[in-house]
């Protein structure tokens, strides 16, 4: 059973308060889910393929994220999924934005990550992803079509 931590939409903590993953948020309350872009340090995005049989399965992704649990920071939150998603570890963190989204009753922390990684090897996180790529900057503004969500295009 995963863990989470109650916001309302400004980001306090609601206190005594534990949202499970899979229940209904009440209205009102908020979870916090961190995105990271990671962009090579030659200028090329890392893109992951979702798996088939999560929802949006085979689009692509232009970050590593996911909801944060019980205790963790917006920043813990992003290095540990970041990790999970794709094996990389960094240091070179950027945050790039807050955005409400009322629809998903989440926060969400958008980060960018500049890595020196070796690009040949990421890793997959099984029932996660099941490919990746690098691309371009004007490669990745033009995915519109290939992206499971497009709200991390408007800090590129």
């Amino acid at each position: 059973m995963e863990l989470w931590d109650a916001y309302d939409r400004n980001f306090n903590k609601i206190a005594n308060t534990v949202l499970v993953r899979g229940e209904e948020i009440p209205d009102g309350m908020f979870h916090l889910v961190c995105d990271v872009l990671v962009k090579h340090t030659d200028g090329t995005y890392l893109l992951m393929q979702r798996d088939y049989t999560k929802h949006l399965g085979g689009m692509w992704e232009a970050t590593a994220g996911g909801s944060a649990l019980k205790g963790e920071t917006p920043l813990e939150c992003a290095k540990r999924e970041l990790f999970e998603e794709t094996g990389i570890t960094s240091a070179d963190f950027t945050q790039l934005g807050t955005v409400v989204c009322d629809s998903h009753k989440s926060i969400y922390f958008d980060y960018l990550c500049v890595t020196v990684c070796d690009k040949n090897t990421i890793t997959l996180q099984t029932g996660e992803t099941i490919d990746y790529m690098w691309v371009t900057h004007d490669k990745l503004k033009s995915m519109h079509t290939e992206l499971a969500s497009k709200r991390i295009l408007q800090f590129i």
